[in-house]
């Protein structure tokens, strides 16, 4: 007998953590999608249920809150060359040779996640992808993001050449002799790039790779995530997927929409007002439009965020926005009750971005619960996690960004004591902040609980033998899990329905065949996956036996 199938299920004789103030209970009984009881067992076997579920001492949690994440692009990147691991440009060059030679027919080649300190110091550029594929366009996805590399035939797809502008807020990135190079940056990648391939996409195709995203996430024991920076096409995908599903996703997801700096007041305006009306036509249950995602900066590892200090290159690139007009968005979008999540790596970004706030504050007056975030917060200036603080506003960190496999470059960008407080997690947690956890994939790997083993030790889940990155901001299992759990669905205004297990509370919830509270966080590296619950629907090997 399935869940679907019964009215109460009684998951007997577990050690459940439940990420509430009393954190530890042994049994779960849960009655048409939400939980009914949590406590022990003795008391829970007074209950009729009409299945019950020996979990036979198994580690439960609440279901994983992804706070922030690009689902469709997730789902996108299953598809793509995975460059992650490799460590030299030959091998980068090897599996692109070896994609192409794979699918002869395919149209374009794409990669995802290669890494700058993989070129041993030497910049990207094209001719190093012409070498071994020039007959077909082949883009090259940063692991941030933030930054692509595209061969010569990408680039004439894309139409650019050595005389096409670069964007607003974006770098096509040129030779000496001022001849396109391949890489582009920030918005020269949103501009060109994701217009391009998004309309080679067809709808068909991206709602393949939301439910792709969906399953992958619900295999792994996400039962929410926050989409940060929905773009039209993909609200189409989510919308029509929502409809196969019978109007509730199989897990629950909210969504900030994109807004770009346009250049123009009218422009960013009108940009705000678009979110607004999906706000008020998208609430909930189902796919519900929580606000507004601004990029205030760029990254690190190709010196694009914005530095009170220059980079060790000298370079010392401003923020994307100006303050009057980072100022007039935020406080049109606040005034409108929504959330507003805004990109910030850099020290001067946000600095930035608090500034805008705090604007916002003084001309819409106070409110009891805006619950604004900041996204990312690599490095901070001392002021910042106190001020971060007062003003209620959400710490939104993704673990997985300080694995030590991947610090090199970004600490050689820095190049000075900098990289000393780089990821401070410690320091926010200290100011009394909300810090919620989430992944930013697919600018890093999906799975939480190599995330939560990052959190918990700040040594690689790639490469556990590498020493700790910072380790003193290394957080106990108990926070690493309320912070992906609890504080992400309040990051999200799910509290009170997501993130906790007590009664009454959505019957999300995860079990694990391993535990790090006992073993220490080396067992989230071997934890897997037993079943995954959502709204009390199981969405992996059934458990459940007929009493």
């Amino acid at each position: 007998m399935t869940s679907n199938e019964t009215r109460t299920t009684h998951y007997r004789g577990g050690a459940i953590f439940t990420s509430d103030t009393q954190p530890w209970a042994q049994s779960l009984i849960v009655e048409d999608g939400r939980v009914l009881f949590v406590g022990d067992t003795a008391a829970a076997d007074a209950f009729a249920a009409d299945a019950v579920v020996e979990l036979d001492g198994a580690l439960v949690i609440p279901g994983i809150v992804d706070a922030h994440t690009h689902l469709i692009g997730l789902g996108e990147s299953l598809e793509q060359v995975d460059l992650h691991d490799a460590p030299d440009l030959a091998e980068i060059q090897a599996r692109i040779a070896a994609a192409a030679a794979a699918d002869p027919d395919a149209p374009r080649i794409q990669g995802r996640s290669w890494l700058f300190s993989s070129l041993d110091g030497r910049a990207p550029h094209r001719e190093m992808i012409d070498a071994v594929v020039s007959d077909r366009p082949v883009y090259l996805n940063a692991n941030d993001n933030h930054s692509a590399w595209l061969n010569s035939a990408a680039l004439a797809e894309l139409g650019i050449d050595d005389e096409t502008p670069d964007p607003l807020g974006g770098t096509i990135q040129r030779d000496a002799q001022g001849r396109a190079t391949g890489m582009l940056r920030e918005n020269a990648v949103f501009a060109f790039l994701r217009v391009r391939l998004d309309a080679l996409t067809s709808d068909a195709d991206r709602e393949a790779q939301f439910e792709a995203a969906l399953r992958t996430y619900l295999d792994a024991g996400v039962t929410a995530a926050v989409d940060m920076a929905l773009s039209e096409p993909d609200l189409r995908a989510m919308l029509a997927v929502q409809e196969r599903h019978g109007g509730i996703l199989p897990m629950h997801v909210a969504a900030h929409w994109a807004v770009y700096r346009t250049g123009t007041a009218d422009g960013d305006a009108a940009a705000v007002d678009r979110a607004i009306a999906l706000n008020r036509e998208h609430p909930g249950p189902g796919l519900r439009i929580a606000g507004i995602k601004l990029f205030v900066d760029g990254v690190i590892d190709s010196c694009t965020a914005a530095m009170r200090a220059p980079f060790a290159d000298g370079s010392q690139p401003e923020a994307l926005w100006d303050l009057p007009s980072l100022t007039a968005v935020v406080t049109r979008a606040d005034a409108a009750g929504l959330q507003i999540a805004m990109h910030a790596i850099g020290d001067a970004a946000s600095a930035l971005a608090l500034d805008a706030l705090e604007a916002a504050v003084a001309t819409n007056g106070p409110r009891a619960d805006r619950r604004h975030r900041i996204e990312h917060l690599e490095t901070v200036d001392a002021a910042t996690p106190l001020r971060l603080a007062r003003l209620g506003v959400v710490a939104s960190m993704q673990p997985v960004h300080c694995d030590p496999a991947i610090q090199d470059n970004w600490r050689a960008m820095l190049g000075d004591d900098r990289a000393e407080r780089g990821y401070p997690w410690g320091e926010f947690a200290e100011a009394g902040a909300t810090l919620a956890l989430g992944t930013d994939a697919p600018t890093a790997p999906f799975d939480p609980l190599p995330n939560l083993f990052i959190a918990t030790t700040r040594r690689s889940a790639f490469d556990p033998d590498l020493p700790a990155n910072l380790p003193a901001h290394a957080m106990a299992v108990a926070d690493a899990v309320r912070r992906a759990t609890r504080d992400a669905a309040y990051a999200a205004r799910w509290d009170g329905e997501l993130g906790v297990l007590r009664a009454g509370t959505s019957a999300d919830f995860v079990v694990l065949d391993a535990d790090p509270f006992r073993d220490g966080p080396e067992a989230f590296l071997a934890a897997q996956v037993r079943a995954t619950v959502v709204r009390g629907q199981e969405h992996s090997a059934a458990l459940v036996q007929d009493r």
